[in-house]
C-alpha cells in the first residue's frame, strides 16, 4: 500500500495610473486624445513594475509548487522506480511515452514507436498521436524545462486580473488568492503529468487574450496580434488535454448567451468561433485525423451557429417582445442544427469514442437508471461526485468566497438591467444611448468573464474534478471585482456617496488589507509546508515492479487494473492488455472483459478471455479484490456483477431480476489452489498486496 511518511533521519494613485481605462481619453465622438506627458511615463513604469511582480510571482509559485512536490516524496533521493510509481493512474501512462521518446536511439525511432505501438494494448498495433493528447511530451519538454509551466498559469490569471480592473494591484491579489486556495485550485504537485496540468495554463492565456480582445479601442493591429495570441493559446490547449472540447464548448455558450443579449461585439465573437473551430481542425490532423475530434459537439455547435446567424439576418431588431421571440426561435434553431450536423457526423464516421460519456451525464443528472458499467465506473468516484460543502468552508477562510459571492451578486444584477436595456432597445442608436450610464459597470470583457464563471461554476458544483476551471478563475473574478474603479463607483452612487476620491480610496484600500491578512494568517502555514520533510514510502509495488522485471521476459503481457497496469509499463516496458486512456470503444469493452478476474466466473471463461487478449501473467490486488474503499454498489466488483447480472454481495437489496451466480468469485477463490484453477493459472509472485499468476497455455 502506498503512503508517504515522515523522512527518516539520515536519509492613493488614480485608476489611470495603473492603466488608463478605456473612458478616460476618449472624446465623445470616439476619437482617442493622447496622453499627456507624465501621465505617460507613469503608465509605462507602472506596467514595468506590474509585469514584474507578476513574472516574479509565476516563477515564486512554480518554485514553492515544486518544493512541496520535492518534501512530500523526496523525489529527488528516493529510487528510480519508486520516482515512476509516484506517477499514479494515467500519470504514469503519459509519462511512459516521454521515457520512450528519451531512451529512443533517434527521434524518428522514437516517432515510429508511437504511431505504431504494439505494447500498449496486446494484440493491437495503435497509433499513440492520434488516440492520446501526447505532442507535449513529444515536443514541449524542451518549453517546460526552461519555463516552468505552473508560473504560465499564474502570470496568466495575474495579467486577466489586471485587464478587467485596470490595476496589478488586482492581479497581485489574484495569484495570492490561488496560491493560498492551492487545495482547491490546483493538483500540479501530485499529479504533474496529468493532460489537464498540461492544458490549463494555455486556456488561462486563451482567456487572458480574449479579455484583452473584448475591450473596446483596439487599434487593427492590435486586434490582430490578440487574435493570433488567442488562436495559438486555443490550439495549444486543444492539443494537450483530450477533454478540450467540453471545455471550450462551455466557453462558445458563454459568447453565445452574451452575442444574443448585445452584451460583447458579434463581429468579434464571429472570429472566437472560427479560431475554436480551425484549432481543433488542426489538432485534427495533427492526431492523424482523430474522429472524436471531428465528431465533437463544439465543432457541431460553432457551425450550426454560424449558419443559424445567416439564416436569420434580423435578429437584433424590432422591440422587446418581438426580440424575445426571434431570440427564442435563434436558440432552438441552433440546438436543432448542432444535434442534427452532429449525428450526422457520428454517424458518417460511425463514432462511440464519447458514448460512455453521454451515458455517464444522462445517469448522473437523473435522466433514467443505468447498468452501464462504464458509466457507473465514473459515477461511483468521488472526483465525478458533487462538489463537497467543506470546499466553500476553505475558500472562506481566505475571503474569496466572501468577495466573489459580492461581486457576483452585484455584476449579475447589472448583466440583467443591461440585458434588459439592449433587448428592449428600439434602434442601435437608441441602445447605445441608453446603455451609456451602465457601460462602466459592465464592459464586454466583465460581462464575458461573468457568463464565464457562472457556467464554469454550474460545471464545478456538479463535477468536482472541474473545480480547478472554475477556483482559478474565481480569484481572477473577485480580485477584479475587490479593485475595480467601476464597482465601487457603482455602489456609491446606488448609496449616493460616489466621489472620485473616495472611489480611489476604496479600490486601492480593501485590497491591501486583504493581503495583509492573507499574508498574516497564512505565512505562517506555508513556512510549516515547505519545511515538512516526508518520504514516498510504497515497498509492495516497488518489489512487484523489480519483480516483474527481473523474472519475466520483456515479451511478457500483463493483465490487470487499469491503474496499476500504467505503472508496469511505466517501470518495465512490458506490454499491457488495457491503460487508463479510456476514449476508446474496443478498449472499454477490453477493460471489462479483463476485469471479470473480479467477478463470479469459472477459471475456464477468465483463462479463455486472458488468453484471447494474448495474456501471459495477471495481477490481482487485495485492494479491489476486498475494497473497503467504496460503499456497497459502487465497489468495482458490485459493478461487475450488477453488469453481468449477478447478485451483489454483502447485506442489502438487489434489483428483482438479478440472479445468484453459479461460480464463486474469481480473485477469491483462486487461491485456494483448486485443481479446477491450478490447470489454468500459476502463481510465480504474491505479497501483502500482490499476486501474479501465469497463465498456462493450453493447445
Amino acid at each position: 500500500m502506498t503512503t508517504v511518511r515522515q523522512r527518516r533521519v539520515g536519509r492613493g494613485t488614480e485608476a489611470a495610473e495603473d492603466q488608463p481605462s478605456e473612458e478616460t481619453n476618449v472624446k465623445p465622438d470616439g476619437k482617442i486624445l493622447p496622453d499627456p506627458p507624465g501621465g505617460k511615463l507613469w503608465s509605462i513604469l507602472s506596467v514595468t513594475v506590474g509585469g514584474i511582480v507578476a513574472i516574479s510571482l509565476g516563477l515564486l509559485t512554480s518554485v514553492y509548487v515544486a518544493t512541496l512536490h520535492e518534501n512530500d516524496l523526496w523525489f529527488s533521493n528516493i529510487k528510480e522506480v519508486e520516482r515512476e510509481i509516484s506517477f499514479r493512474t494515467e500519470c504514469g501512462l503519459y509519462y511512459s511515452y516521454y521515457k520512450q521518446m528519451i531512451q529512443a536511439a533517434s527521434i524518428q525511432q522514437g516517432l515510429h514507436g508511437l504511431v505504431y505501438d504494439n505494447k500498449t494494448e496486446s494484440v493491437r498495433t495503435i497509433n499513440i498521436l492520434e488516440r492520446m493528447n501526447v505532442y507535449q511530451e513529444v515536443f514541449l519538454s524542451i518549453l517546460y524545462r526552461i519555463l516552468p509551466i505552473q508560473a504560465v498559469y499564474v502570470i496568466a490569471l495575474y495579467v486577466t486580473s489586471w485587464l478587467l480592473s485596470g490595476t496589478w494591484l488586482s492581479g497581485l491579489l489574484a495569484a495570492c488568492w490561488y496560491i493560498t486556495n492551492r487545495v482547491d485550485t490546483t493538483r500540479v504537485e501530485f499529479t504533474i503529468p496529468l493532460r489537464e496540468n498540461w492544458a490549463l495554463p494555455f486556456f488561462a492565456v486563451q482567456i487572458a487574450a480574449i479579455t484583452y480582445l473584448l475591450r473596446a479601442h483596439l487599434q487593427p493591429a492590435q486586434e490582430r496580434l490578440t487574435l493570433m495570441a488567442v488562436f495559438i493559446a486555443t490550439f495549444l490547449f486543444s492539443l494537450t488535454w483530450q477533454f478540450n472540447q467540453f471545455m471550450m464548448l462551455i466557453q462558445a455558450l458563454a459568447l453565445f448567451i452574451l452575442d444574443c443579449l448585445d452584451m460583447i461585439p458579434t463581429a468579434k465573437v464571429t472570429w472566437l468561433y472560427i479560431i475554436q473551430i480551425s484549432g481543433l481542425l488542426l489538432v485534427c490532423v495533427l492526431q492523424f485525423f482523430n474522429s472524436m475530434i471531428l465528431g465533437s459537439l463544439l465543432i457541431s455547435f460553432n457551425v450550426s451557429v454560424l449558419i443559424a446567424r445567416t439564416i436569420q439576418k434580423n435578429l437584433k431588431k424590432g422591440g422587446l417582445l418581438n426580440r424575445l421571440g426571434k431570440l427564442i426561435l435563434h436558440v432552438l434553431l441552433v440546438l436543432c442544427l448542432t444535434l442534427l450536423i452532429n449525428k450526422f457526423i457520428k454517424k458518417i464516421l460511425n463514432l462511440e469514442s464519447d458514448e460512455h460519456i453521454f451515458k455517464f451525464l444522462k445517469a448522473k443528472f437523473g435522466f433514467g437508471a443505468t447498468r452501464d458499467f462504464d458509466a457507473n465506473l465514473y459515477l461511483c468516484e468521488e472526483a465525478f461526485g458533487l462538489l463537497p460543502l467543506n470546499t466553500f468552508s476553505r475558500l472562506s477562510s481566505t475571503l474569496l468566497f466572501y468577495v466573489y459571492g459580492f461581486v457576483l451578486f452585484l455584476l449579475t444584477v447589472a448583466a440583467v438591467i443591461v440585458a434588459f436595456r439592449n433587448l428592449s432597445g428600439s434602434n442601435q442608436v437608441h441602445l447605445k444611448d441608453k446603455m451609456e450610464e451602465y457601460t462602466v459597470t459592465l464592459k464586454p470583457e466583465a460581462a464575458y468573464s461573468l457568463v464565464h464563471t457562472v457556467l464554469f461554476g454550474c460545471l464545478a458544483l456538479s463535477t468536482m474534478r472541474m473545480k480547478y476551471l472554475w477556483t482559478s478563475h474565481m480569484c481572477v473574478f473577485a480580485s477584479f471585482g475587490l479593485c475595480s474603479a467601476e464597482v465601487w463607483k457603482l455602489i456609491l452612487k446606488c448609496l449616493h456617496l460616489y466621489t472620485s476620491q473616495r472611489t480611489q480610496v476604496i479600490k486601492y484600500s480593501l485590497p491591501i488589507i486583504t493581503l495583509l491578512y492573507i499574508s498574516f494568517k497564512f505565512w505562517p502555514g506555508i513556512m510549516d509546508e515547505l519545511s515538512e520533510l516526508r518520504e514516498f514510502y510504497d515497498p509492495d509495488t516497488v518489489e512487484l515492479m523489480n519483480w516483474i522485471k527481473s523474472n519475466t521476459p520483456n515479451t511478457a503481457v500483463f493483465a490487470g487494473s487499469m491503474q496499476l497496469l500504467a505503472g508496469v509499463k511505466l517501470c518495465t516496458g512490458r506490454t499491457l492488455t488495457n491503460h487508463p486512456h479510456y476514449e476508446d470503444k474496443n478498449l472499454r469493452e477490453r477493460t471489462k472483459q479483463i476485469y471479470q478476474i473480479y467477478a463470479k466466473r469459472s477459471p475456464g471463461e477468465v483463462h479463455g478471455i486472458l488468453r484471447s487478449f494474448g495474456t501471459d501473467y495477471v495481477i490481482l490486488e487485495d485492494s479491489i479484490c476486498y475494497e473497503r474503499r467504496h460503499s456497497r454498489g459502487c465497489r468495482l466488483r458490485d459493478l461487475l456483477d450488477v453488469a453481468n447480472g449477478h447478485i451483489m454481495d454483502g447485506l442489502g437489496e438487489n434489483e428483482p431480476d438479478l440472479k445468484p451466480s453459479l461460480y464463486p468469485r474469481f480473485c477469491e477463490e483462486i487461491r485456494k489452489n483448486l485443481p479446477s484453477y491450478t490447470m489454468h493459472f500459476t502463481r510465480v509472485f504474491q505479497n501483502k498486496t500482490f499476486h501474479v499468476y501465469k497463465l498456462a497455455k493450453h493447445k
